[in-house]
């Protein structure tokens, strides 16, 4: 063996239970399928039962559990030092209280109205949960780009996350209310519109819709998001493992370690590291066989902890250095520590659905991807479960706090674009283009929805200042 040495259904509001089409049996390949036109059909139906102005309401649930309290609660199993750093990435800004509280969010739109149709969704479909990374070719491309929290769910759940995350973001940045309203606006016509054109393709036809660098920056009309895109994609083809190695490397005794920078890189000790390596050659069975023999072909050198993003910190997630044959060849992997989704429990109740929750995250990246990184796959570190990723992939952000107002706009659409393109490789895009229709109530409905969550995480957001004045939670700013 290979290895690296060393109940469908929905209510107009309330508790919404769904199911997806990966529930389906076999069996049912066997029956002829709805017609594109009958599945429109039945979108337009489900107008009558759960109009399109119901997606926008937005009133705090009679009994919502307190943001504080979910907070503290997912932060059971974290490890403890690290929590004060989340909590002060979250603290930062109303944006960064709606990145690091996709667990709020899921309570609060899983008991608003519902279509009950249902792809895979991203389940943290904010602005900032897009980005470019490399193909499998090494081209550069855009696309959502976090899948910790994906599975089955409403279509509807990821937009409003998406519109209300533009709204707080453009609030951050300086926008008006009008030009924050414009953003969401084009966002929602943009879904609405790639929707019912990806419906209308066959279905293999449509996995192959890819967004490139190149298409990005044409479809882009406003000058400053086409150069901040331009810049975006010049940092990103820079961050490969090759360029990472000075940054993130020493060497030692003829050999290279990984530098610790604490508190967001530190040392394991030998025991946990051990789990590490033994967890690396477990995920090797994941990969594709020509990718296995590949990275079959390295030595792992050293591992080390190293905190990523908002939400996941105080979760597991390692960085491991592999080297090839000379110093130069060189590849960075990263084991993330995988839960289960916080849609989960909105959608199959206290069931379990995925045996494995890194293998959910990678099949599920996978389906919402046009293309994704050959390196996916996942294992167990000791009693946990992981995927894995490469770490420096080419990946990188459009700066939000870059672009001015106009931008936003530009660049929502172009988000909205690619939410729905992830929908449509799953399943019920005819439905969704059928009940979305061709007017702008889906637009009017997000626009009311976007400025009244954006106003109730500014209001949690202040919640959680409050907390961390009384001493309720620890905090450490600025790591």
């Amino acid at each position: 063996m290979d290895s690296i040495h060393t109940p469908q259904g929905h209510t107009a509001s309330g508790h919404v239970v769904l199911a997806s089409a990966d529930s389906q049996s076999y069996a049912s390949l066997r029956r002829r399928p709805s017609t594109r036109a009958e599945r429109y059909a039945m979108g337009q139906h489900i107008r009558e039962k759960v109009s399109r102005s119901a997606l926008g309401e937005w009133a705090p649930a009679f009994g919502r559990p307190d943001p504080i309290t979910l907070i503290m609660e997912s932060h059971d199993g974290r490890v403890d030092r690290l929590i004060p750093v989340r909590v002060g990435r979250m603290a930062a800004s109303p944006y960064g209280f709606l990145r690091g509280t996709a667990i709020v969010m899921a309570d609060d739109v899983a008991h608003l109205p519902a279509t009950g149709i249902t792809p895979v969704t991203c389940g943290d479909s904010h602005l900032g949960n897009f980005g470019f990374y490399a193909s499998p070719e090494r081209d550069l491309v855009i696309d959502l780009n976090d899948f910790d929290e994906a599975h089955p769910g409403g279509w509807e759940w990821d937009l409003r996350r998406l519109v209300a995350s533009i709204w707080v973001a453009g609030r951050q940045n300086g926008a008006s209310e009008a030009d924050c309203e414009a953003a969401v606006r084009n966002c929602s016509a943009s879904y609405r519109d790639e929707i019912r054109a990806l419906a209308e393709m066959p279905l293999l036809e449509r996995s192959f819709t890819r967004f490139g660098a190149e298409h990005l920056h044409h479809t882009a009309t406003d000058d400053s998001l086409r150069q901040e895109i331009e810049r975006a994609a010049r940092r990103a083809r820079t961050r490969t493992s090759d360029r990472a190695l000075p940054r993130f490397t020493e060497e030692r005794e003829g050999k290279r370690h990984i530098v610790e920078e604490p508190p967001t890189i530190t040392r394991l000790h030998d025991e946990e590291a051990e789990q590490v390596a033994q967890g690396l050659d477990q995920y090797l069975n994941t990969l594709a066989p020509h990718w296995r023999r590949v990275l079959g072909g390295y030595t792992l050198l050293d591992v080390a902890h190293k905190v990523v993003g908002v939400g996941s910190v105080g979760l597991r997630a390692y960085v491991a250095l592999l080297e090839g044959s000379s110093p130069d060849d060189v590849v960075f992997l990263q084991l993330k520590q995988a839960r289960r989704s916080v849609l989960a429990k909105y959608v199959h109740g206290d069931n379990a659905w995925h045996a494995h929750q890194g293998q959910r995250v990678v099949e599920y990246q996978q389906a919402l991807q046009t293309v994704s990184d050959p390196l996916l796959g996942w294992t167990n570190v000791g009693e946990r479960q992981f995927y894995v990723r490469q770490f420096r992939n080419m990946k990188g952000t459009v700066t939000l706090d870059a672009i001015d107002a106009a931008a936003l706009t530009d660049y929502a659409g172009i988000v909205g674009h690619l939410l729905a393109k992830g929908h449509a490789r799953t399943s019920g895009a005819s439905m969704i283009a059928g009940y979305v229709g061709r007017t702008d109530k889906l637009c009017d409905a997000m626009a009311h929805f976007g400025a009244a969550y954006a106003d109730q995480t500014e209001a949690d957001h202040a919640a959680l200042l409050r907390a961390i004045q009384r001493g309720i939670l620890p905090v450490e700013y600025g790591v």
